[in-house]
């Protein structure tokens, strides 16, 4: 059986998660704002909570490979990375219009959870 690629994706991420968090938590505290700071912070654990949902996703892909848990893992590899990335460039850089960027993200993210709540539902 080859594992799929959500697995070493959301395992990847969740690497980057973490070694992101402590560096937020350690050198940022005292170059950021508390605002922009906790806007870090929302980035990291999204990006934590996600990389598991990923994990997740590939490991259920391996038992059963549908295309809609495919479809699931790809679009919340893509929501994570332009939910969390946007909120990172938006932390780091001050820059607001990245904010706008976010929502698109967090479309992407939602589509993730309905594609894999509609594989299960689908599934029974």
């Amino acid at each position: 059986m080859n594992t799929s690629p959500f697995i070493i994706i959301g395992a990847v991420l969740a690497f980057f998660a973490v070694m992101l968090g402590a560096f937020g938590a350690h050198a940022l505290k005292s170059h950021l704002s508390t605002h922009y700071l906790t806007i870090y912070q929302i980035a990291t654990d999204y990006q934590m909570w996600h990389a598991i949902g990923l994990i997740m996703i590939g490991i259920l892909h391996q038992q059963n490979p549908t295309h809609v848990l495919r479809k699931a893992g790809w679009f919340m590899f893509v929501g994570l990375l332009i939910f969390s990335g946007s909120l990172y460039a938006l932390s780091l850089t001050g820059v607001k219009a990245l904010g706008a960027i976010t929502p698109f993200g967090g479309t992407a993210l939602l589509i993730a959870w309905l594609l894999l709540a509609y594989n299960a539902f689908k599934s029974n």
